[in-house]
């Protein structure tokens, strides 16, 4: 719970809030037609459609003979939009993730300052701690690229 001494944290989720609740309109509304884009109803309104239009035109309306160049048009204008519309929610979401990845570096530094105070306190040697930590970040990248090398004398 924020209270008067970490204003700044506090200010960092209130700003998280208010973003979320002060979208526009055309921004729920792009993520609308995005999330629905996206969706098996959207994939049987078309099959539901392009089969109506194909077999109207083939038998009784034939007001966009075959090959269907209105239909063509009409699906390339929808692909247009649609694709605008994915852009505008992707960009969207990767201010959002980057407001996110803030946070968590505040967080973990704040994390890390209280660490190294108690640390401090209790009378722990952070360098020997940090070595230690190094050393296993070295250990498990060289199992993760396979080669095993890992300098001599490292702690587990």
């Amino acid at each position: 719970m924020a209270d008067a001494k970490s204003p700044k944290m506090a200010l960092r989720h209130e700003f998280l809030v208010l973003a979320r609740q002060r979208r526009r309109r055309e921004d729920r509304v792009a993520d609308g037609i995005t999330a629905f884009s996206g969706s098996m109803q959207f994939v049987y309104v078309h099959i539901v459609w392009f089969t109506a239009w194909i077999v109207l035109n083939v038998t009784i309306a034939r007001f966009d003979p075959f090959p269907f160049g209105l239909l063509t048009l009409i699906v390339s204008l929808e692909a247009i939009f649609l694709s605008t519309f994915v852009l505008l929610s992707q960009n969207r979401e990767a201010s959002r993730s980057d407001l996110r990845s803030e946070i968590d570096f505040e967080t973990n530094v704040l994390s890390e300052v209280w660490l190294e105070a108690l640390a401090d306190h209790l009378g722990i040697d952070v360098g020997k701690v940090y070595a230690v930590a190094q050393d296993r970040i070295e250990k498990a990248k060289a199992e993760q690229r396979g080669d095993g090398k890992v300098k001599a004398g490292s702690p587990v």
